[in-house]
């Protein structure tokens, strides 16, 4: 990713937060600012906890569609973040990325983590179907493993 992503990026973390902020009687501007708030922070988060991470913009004809955050590290490489518009999303494009992941750290003899928000079913569902066990309740957010069998 590059320093200009960030417009579409910010669009993206917001297509993320619609259906939570929808019922919020704010104007669309204060919802917005709240948004971009909130994506910059979580940027940062990023880019000082994972600065090691591969951060990467998903594609599709050449337009923007989603991230992949994937820092790789022993004993687990770990999905910092993934994350479609919701055109794509349930289109296998997680899946995909993810298979390749879990390819990539059982050739290096390691696991995958990942956290999910606790009440995301449709990634638990996804995350389960790949073989990912909770191993960590962690009331808002759940952690996941998933090991070579």
């Amino acid at each position: 990713m590059r320093d200009d992503d960030l417009p579409w990026l910010r669009d993206l973390y917001a297509s993320t937060r619609a259906d939570e902020l929808a019922p919020i009687p704010w104007p669309d501007a204060a919802k917005r600012a709240f948004l971009d708030n909130q994506f910059a922070l979580q940027h940062q988060h990023y880019l000082l906890h994972y600065a090691d991470a591969d951060f990467l913009a998903i594609e599709r004809g050449g337009a923007p569609v989603g991230r992949y955050y994937l820092q790789r590290a022993a004993p687990d490489h770990l999905i910092v973040d993934v994350c479609l518009l919701p055109a794509e999303r349930g289109r296998g494009v997680a899946a995909a990325l993810i298979g390749h992941s879990q390819q990539t750290a059982a050739a290096q003899g390691c696991g995958l983590k990942l956290h999910v928000q606790s009440d995301n079913a449709a990634a638990q569902r996804l995350y389960q179907r790949l073989g990912f066990v909770v191993i960590e309740n962690l009331q808002s957010h759940l952690l996941l493993r998933w090991t070579q069998g």
